[in-house]
């Protein structure tokens, strides 16, 4: 790796370039543009993103989950150099390109489920999930769908739609799509009756309100995200997938895996449905797929995704040739460097020391997450009562010793970590003792 794998804090940060890059921000862009840590990178690789100031941080980040495979990793700097020198765009839909065709291939061949399978490429996990619900509609003639607490989906009308959370997602945008309803998750933390009766219950809920308010014969799809990730990186109790899957193959309803957040090898799994042996239909995909290009993908059996007629789909930039390119080399490099078996030690060394942590301090009130996608809650001690505030101030430690962290959760109150997988051992484990001090000292 060229750029020296290390912490190194040498101003405040922000610095001073970056105060003064984003003063320029400010009067260039809409305030509602938010920014997570506001230093502005020149260089990122590894386990670390370097800003205008000198300044080396340690990524919890990736972008949110999307350089899996490191940032500018040699693969798809490679292949993406070699295209854009041949030639950038046609438009798949005008005149054609292998490099679509291979990553269409790769993903029929990787995703969940032996049985035939079609895939099409588009620019962004909204536009994914919103092509899923149009090719489900179109193929089962229903119009309902159904969707979860805590799911997010994006940020186009149909996707906020979809999307649970009012702020800031929702607030103000509306009126909003037709024909959307939701029905509980699984949420084993916060589950009334406890976390071992959350999945039946849970199941049995849904499958009551979609059989009472909707009718399973009016229901195109159900879209659900493996691990909610917005929401908080709920993982929800094991047997609630197969269960809602099974349900959804009882009645002919499409069942649609939002795996954006989760997929390629971010939970351990190359995507997260495997981890319970379910097999979506369809399974929408972008963020880790093309190490930071714009890319998106939708995968589904060959029997739905055929039904739509010719024009029906497409986008004049979906499947463009750089970022094709760049999907060869992330799945390459996840092969090659057996990224989903570090995805997994990076959870098996996240995990204990956090529940550790856990033992030791009352304001942590869950710790949850598989592989390198892994989140902790914080509450108000000795109660369940969600802590933003506390969420902020770790916050606000963390990035000022150069860790960077995110936030996620309905209550805005988890601190969510998904670090490259490529990540060098020594700074995990720095990070979290940066995390760990941060933490003890509220």
């Amino acid at each position: 790796m060229s750029i020296p794998q290390e912490r190194r804090v040498v101003t405040a940060i922000p610095g001073p370039k970056s105060q003064e890059l984003l003063a320029r921000k400010q009067a260039a862009v809409p305030p509602g543009i938010g920014t997570t840590l506001p230093v502005f990178v020149t260089r990122a690789g590894g386990g670390v993103v370097q800003d205008a100031d000198g300044n080396s941080l340690i990524d919890f980040g990736s972008g949110i989950a999307v350089t899996n495979v490191g940032n500018a990793a040699p693969k798809v700097v490679e292949r993406v150099q070699k295209q854009v020198a041949d030639f950038t765009h046609t438009c798949f839909m005008v005149t054609p390109y292998e490099s679509y065709v291979r990553v269409c291939e790769k993903l029929n061949e990787l995703t969940p489920g032996e049985h035939e399978k079609r895939t099409f490429l588009v620019n962004s996990g909204a536009e994914a999930v919103e092509n899923a619900v149009k090719i489900a509609r179109h193929a089962t003639g229903r119009q309902a769908v159904v969707v979860f607490d805590h799911g997010y989906h994006g940020r186009t009308l149909l996707t906020m739609t979809l999307t649970a959370k009012n702020m800031p997602y929702k607030h103000g945008f509306g009126p909003f799509a037709p024909e959307v309803y939701r029905v509980p998750l699984a949420y084993p933390y916060r589950w009334p009756s406890g976390p071992e009766n959350c999945a039946e219950e849970a199941a049995a809920q849904a499958i009551d309100m979609i059989t009472k308010q909707i009718g399973p014969g009016n229901v195109a799809a159900v879209v659900i995200e493996p691990i909610a990730g917005e929401g908080g990186f709920i993982e929800p109790a094991r047997g609630f997938l197969p269960r809602i899957a099974e349900f959804c193959k009882a009645n002919g309803i499409v069942f649609v895996a939002d795996e954006v957040q989760t997929g390629f090898a971010r939970t351990g799994d190359l995507f997260a449905c495997e981890d319970e042996g379910v097999v979506p239909d369809i399974i929408t995909t972008a963020k880790g797929i093309a190490g930071g290009l714009p890319l998106a993908a939708v995968t589904g059996r060959a029997e739905i995704m055929d039904k739509v007629h010719v024009g029906g789909l497409g986008g004049t930039y979906g499947g463009n040739p750089l970022a094709c390119e760049a999907a060869l080399g992330v799945l390459e490099t996840i092969e090659e460097e057996d990224l989903v078996a570090k995805a997994r030690r990076i959870g098996e060394i996240m995990l204990p020391r956090l529940k550790a942590l856990q033992e030791r301090v009352n304001v942590i009130g869950d710790v949850r997450g598989r592989g390198a996608m892994i989140a902790i809650e914080l509450v108000e001690p000795g109660t369940k009562e969600p802590n933003p505030t506390a969420v902020q101030e770790v916050v606000k430690r963390c990035h000022a010793e150069g860790l960077l962290v995110l936030t996620a959760g309905t209550y805005g109150n988890v601190l969510r970590f998904l670090p490259p997988l490529v990540i060098p051992e020594h700074l995990l484990e720095e990070g979290l003792g940066i995390l760990e001090k941060a933490i003890a000292e509220l």
